[in-house]
């Protein structure tokens, strides 16, 4: 609708309500504390129609399309693709193209039905859904330790001049670790001679004794159990990442998509709850 027409709809909102919604001025508009409280009630009615529609429909029709799923490569090769065939095996009729890439993704521009993502999320029009809190942990092969010692803190990375393996490509802010100390976290600069757009490059170049990686624990958890890798830093390690996934608002959101992302988040649960 128009701005004018918004804005009378808004009028007879608030006349309705006896509030005021928005606090306007000559250059903004934003919302007042009622506005926000109207504004959350509101959306929760709306998803909970869609919750009833989409229910009804699962159960009239058989789900099918094609899904486009993006993730990180360690998400998608451990948590997500091993659990792909199980999704279809009960939904034949869906089609999922999964595309993993450490790149930062658009889902707009790209397309893309349904993303997980590692990490801090992006500003964003798409609904998001925490999946858990993963630990991260800074580790080194045992050679490397022994070649170039073992640093206790953040700062040993800098001071030392520590190779650390960097997750970078256009965009990318891992050149600079946050590392939780006694102080809060902190943002150290470190460097290397090395650096890749793929994590499991990274974690490969840190199994061949070339410098210290900074990874989910769940990607390294095999490597950590074995001793090909050891933790580093122990004294300052990284904060947890969030897991999580994002998808369009639910009122643009076809069945498949939900059943795909229920069935997703209760299966890596499971995965990030087993022991090793």
């Amino acid at each position: 609708m128009s701005a004018a027409v918004a804005s009378a709809r808004v009028g007879e909102l608030e006349k309705h309500l006896g509030v005021r919604l928005f606090t306007r001025t000559t250059r903004s508009i934003q919302p007042t504390e009622q506005g926000r409280i109207f504004y959350d009630k509101a959306v929760a009615i709306l998803d909970a129609v869609d919750d009833a529609e989409a229910a009804v429909h699962e159960v009239t029709r058989k789900p099918r399309g094609s899904l486009f799923v993006a993730a990180p490569l360690g998400v998608g090769r451990r948590l997500i693709a091993p659990e792909i065939a199980g999704f279809q095996a009960l939904y034949p009729d869906i089609y999922v193209r999964l595309r993993l890439s450490d790149r930062k993704i658009d889902m707009t521009t790209e397309g893309l039905d349904v993303a997980f993502i590692l990490g801090n999320p992006p500003n964003s029009a798409h609904r998001i859904r925490v999946i858990a809190e993963c630990a991260r942990v800074l580790c080194a092969a045992p050679d490397y330790i022994a070649r170039r010692g073992a640093p206790e803190h953040g700062a040993d990375l800098v001071n030392d001049a520590h190779d650390c393996l960097l997750l970078r490509f256009p965009g990318s802010t891992e050149f600079r670790w946050t590392l939780d100390t006694s102080d809060g976290p902190q943002s150290f600069a470190v460097a290397g001679p090395v650096s890749c757009d793929d994590g499991d490059v990274l974690t490969q170049w840190a199994l061949d004794g070339r410098g210290i990686v900074n990874k989910p624990v769940f990607d390294v958890a095999d490597h950590l159990s074995a001793g090909r890798l050891v933790p580093v830093c122990r004294k300052t390690p990284p904060p947890r990442a969030q897991l999580a996934v994002l998808f369009p608002h639910k009122r643009n959101q076809a069945p498949k998509n939900r059943l795909f992302i229920d069935y997703m988040v209760d299966r890596i649960k499971t995965r990030l709850r087993a022991p090793g």
